[in-house]
Parts: structure tokens; C-alpha cells; sequence
């Protein structure tokens, strides 16, 4: 294959039944490189979170090899000590570390889990897990002085994305946005470049903070009211900047535009611990006289056998005699214990009694290995319409006001994917696309080889038989 560039558009949380379906026609741009390439639905990581989802997009490795399995980790068997998954904890190669090596010029643009910055052979910008820019944000070291001259101040991420001032929001997402792109732009007309990605997560905060303002299927949706634009607006000129992005590459750039997971409507929220408390699996001390999360309320823990995570999937932990140190489940019972909790959580009903369809996954039935320190089950609640509600003090199993401020959608399994490129002999929509396929497919559009030991399948291998 031709040694041609590749420039990657990374859109956190794009949606394929907004992308591809509703606003097809209102997308120009996205819908020009569909209808001149290959797309389709992106199967996302177990679970759908943007950490692990972009790195195991970037590696080939799934989030049991990566050892990561979200945002906060397990760092040992502690009760309470949590750990964030940075870039030190990927041991993987990534795309960017290969085509570093085989001497490809690479930059790379708010791509997750990419704080604190490793040396790249060229340039890098991290990305929204960065503490803040008083921390050293760029690779090198004196980028960071260039992006603040052109620039100012940089944004890694929207402030306070869950908040009911919702005009303000809009304005700080646009803000980000902006100047994401202008640094893209910036880097593709000073630089040389083999590689180029970048992740903007406004999407991703969008449809977080309005979803129930559009979505005539969400609990709280208000038809009439004066947001049911906002996210469609949006869209519209996050495609107008990637046309801009486009008209400055040649025939010969082939251009990826993924999402590492998509959306779907919140219905409401399960608290976990609440439903083990009242199963008999959980114990305190002494009831709390507020809500709180589970770090801060007093567990029984010699009589407790499992406790919970929240987020936008449940995390579900046992506490085994040997491994914990109060442990209470004998490890010959574990699986038991384990297939017990799982089935009962997968009978929760919503509030009036109705089956909502909730999955609990073992990760060593998803993973080809189990590295760090897993959830004993990953827990779906209601096929990902509900959330996982981890503190204590409400009383009840269902909310349907989220306890870390107002948040309207969830992740979904399936995010986006489109290429267009010299690679590619016609347009035509793909199925079976999983988020492991992107990374070979990037190392061969560069003419690199992949390694024997990343997964996933190289799309354009398929495309040429």
C-alpha cells in the first residue's frame, strides 16, 4: 500500500442513529465521506466508556488485557483505595508508540488516557484527565508555550458539564470546540505528518447535559421547550468544522472518523447498594442521615459479602475471605456467590414492577485475559437506559435524579465509524465493525506492519479480496 497520511477524527460519544440516521441529511460533510467510503455501527469496549474505550481502539487489547476497566480502578484489595487509569497504566503499545518507532511523524490531540505525555516521534496535546494546565500537558514540553501564544488559556474539558444553567453550558462547550479545531488546523499547516489524531468530547458533554431536551422517549423530555435544537445545532457545526479539516488534505489522506461508544436516553438510576443492603449482601453500621457515598458511610464489612460502584455501568465487588481483609465469602463458594448475585440483578424490575433487561458480566466470559484488578461482575442496568447509583442514604432501589448532578443519557454499545481514502474502492456501509479493527486498519493505511499479538481485523484487508 502507498505510504499516504491519516488523519483520525475522534468524536467522544458520537451517536450512529444521530450521525447516520436522523440527521444524515443536515451532516454534509460526514455524509459525503459515508457515501464516498466504508461505515457503519462501532461494537465499543465492555464496558462503553471513553477509559478503556479509546485505548483499547488504539492498542488492539481489550480492557481485561489493558487491566483497566474505567475511569477509577481498584489499586489493591483494600476497601477504598481507587486509582485513575493514566497513561501509565497502558503497557500496551499504542498506535502512535508504533508508527513512532518505524519513524512516522505523529500528533495527537486530546486523545483520553494520554496524561501524562510520553515521548511520540512529534507532537502531542493530552487530554481531559489532565489535573489542569498548571500540569505539563504537552509532549514536548515547550509546545506549551506555542499552543498559550496562539491560543491562550487551554481548555482540556467543559467545566461543570452537569449543571442546570444550561446556556452556559452550551457556551463552554462551544468555546472548547472551537479552539480544539483551530489547534487541529494550527498542527496541520505548520507540521509535517504521517499520522494525526484528535478526540474532541463535546459531544460527549452535550448529550450529558441536553438529551432530554430533544428525545421525545426520555422521561423529562418537554416538547416545546426552547433547547430541543441544542444537540442537533451542534452537530451541524462540529460537521462544518470537519469540512474545514477537509478541504485542507489531497486525495491521498485517508480520513477515519470515529466514536468510541454512543448514546441512548437515562431513564433513571438503580442504586446498587441500596439493593444489596436490602438483599442481605451489604451491612452498616449505622444508617447515614443524608445521602453519601458508600466511602463515607460506616460498612459492616465482617458482614457484608459484596458491595457496589456507581457510573454509567455498575461495578459489583465481593468480599472473599483471603483476598479482602474482612472477606466473608469462603473462596470455594465465589462462584456461587457470584452466578447468585448475578442472576438477582439481572431480575431487577423498574419502579412499577415491569423487567428492564439489565446484563451482568463476568469479565473472564468478555476478556482474553484478566490483568489488574476487575469488578467480580460488570453490571448493565436495563440494557444501559438506567445508571449505576452508588452511594447510600436514599432508601429506595430507583432515582430519577442523578446523584452527581443533573445528567440526561447514557453510553451506548455501538459508536461510529467511516473511512475515506485511496484505500478504498467503494462506498458501501459495513456490519460487524468492532473498536479493536481500527488500529491494524491505521497501522496498514501508514504501510506499517501489524503486530502478531493486536486484535481486531484489518477492515481494508477484507475490502481488497
Amino acid at each position: 500500500m502507498e505510504n499516504n497520511k491519516l488523519l483520525i477524527i475522534g468524536l467522544d460519544c458520537a451517536a450512529p442513529q444521530l450521525v447516520f440516521e436522523l440527521w444524515r441529511d443536515q451532516l454534509p460533510n460526514l455524509s459525503k465521506l459515508a457515501g464516498e467510503g466504508l461505515w457503519g455501527e462501532l461494537r465499543s469496549a465492555d464496558p462503553p466508556i471513553t477509559v478503556p474505550a479509546w485505548t483499547s481502539m488504539m492498542t488492539g487489547k481489550d480492557p481485561g488485557e489493558l487491566g483497566f476497566y474505567g475511569f477509577r480502578n481498584r489499586s489493591d484489595y483494600s476497601y477504598k483505595e481507587m486509582g485513575f487509569a493514566t497513561s501509565v497504566s497502558v503497557k500496551a503499545d499504542t498506535v502512535w508508540d508504533i508508527l513512532s518507532r518505524a519513524g512516522k511523524k505523529v500528533i495527537l490531540v486530546g486523545v483520553p488516557q494520554t496524561y501524562p505525555p510520553k515521548p511520540v516521534n512529534g507532537e502531542m496535546i493530552t487530554c481531559f484527565l489532565t489535573p489542569s494546565t498548571d500540569s505539563q500537558y504537552t509532549y514536548p514540553a515547550e509546545l506549551k508555550n506555542e499552543i498559550e501564544k496562539h491560543f491562550g488559556k487551554y481548555i482540556l474539558d467543559v467545566d461543570d458539564f452537569r449543571t442546570e444553567d444550561k446556556d452556559a453550558l452550551l457556551e463552554r462547550i462551544y468555546t472548547m470546540t472551537r479552539q480544539r479545531f483551530a489547534v487541529v488546523r494550527h498542527f496541520m499547516q505548520t507540521r509535517e505528518w504521517d499520522f494525526l489524531m484528535f478526540v474532541e468530547m463535546g459531544i460527549d458533554r452535550i448529550h450529558h447535559g441536553l438529551w432530554k431536551y430533544f428525545d421525545p422517549k426520555h422521561p423529562k423530555y418537554e416538547p416545546g421547550n426552547g433547547y430541543e435544537n441544542a444537540i442537533r445545532d451542534y452537530y451541524k457545526y462540529i460537521d462544518q468544522e470537519i469540512g474545514v479539516l477537509l478541504s485542507m488534505v489531497n486525495s491521498d489522506t485517508n480520513v477515519m472518523v470515529v466514536s468510541d461508544h454512543g448514546a441512548k436516553r437515562m431513564d433513571g438510576g438503580i442504586c446498587i447498594n441500596e439493593w444489596l443492603m436490602q438483599d442481605g449482601y451489604l451491612t452498616l453500621k449505622s444508617a447515614p442521615p443524608k445521602v453519601v457515598p458508600l466511602e463515607k458511610a460506616e460498612v459492616n464489612w465482617e458482614k457484608t459479602m459484596a458491595w457496589g460502584a456507581g457510573g454509567y455501568y455498575g461495578r459489583l465487588f465481593l468480599n472473599v475471605k483471603g483476598r479482602e481483609a474482612q472477606g466473608t465469602i469462603d473462596p470455594v463458594d465465589y462462584e456461587k456467590v457470584r452466578s447468585e448475585i448475578a442472576r438477582k440483578l439481572e431480575a431487577i424490575t423498574d419502579e412499577n414492577g415491569h423487567p428492564i433487561g439489565t446484563k451482568a458480566l463476568r469479565p473472564q466470559d468478555i476478556y482474553r485475559e484478566v490483568r489488574g484488578i476487575p469488578p467480580d461482575l460488570i453490571v448493565y442496568f436495563g440494557d444501559l437506559y438506567w445508571r449505576s447509583v452508588g452511594s447510600v442514604g436514599h432508601g429506595k432501589i430507583h432515582i430519577f435524579d442523578n446523584d452527581t448532578g443533573p445528567d440526561d443519557a447514557n453510553h451506548a454499545e455501538n459508536g461510529i465509524f467511516v473511512l475515506r481514502g485511496p484505500a478504498v474502492r467503494e462506498s458501501r456501509r459495513l456490519s460487524g465493525l468492532q473498536l479493536m479493527d481500527c488500529a491494524p486498519t491505521a497501522l496498514r493505511l501508514l504501510g506499517v506492519d501489524v503486530p502478531t499479538d493486536m486484535h481486531g481485523k484489518d477492515i481494508l484487508e477484507k475490502e481488497s479480496k
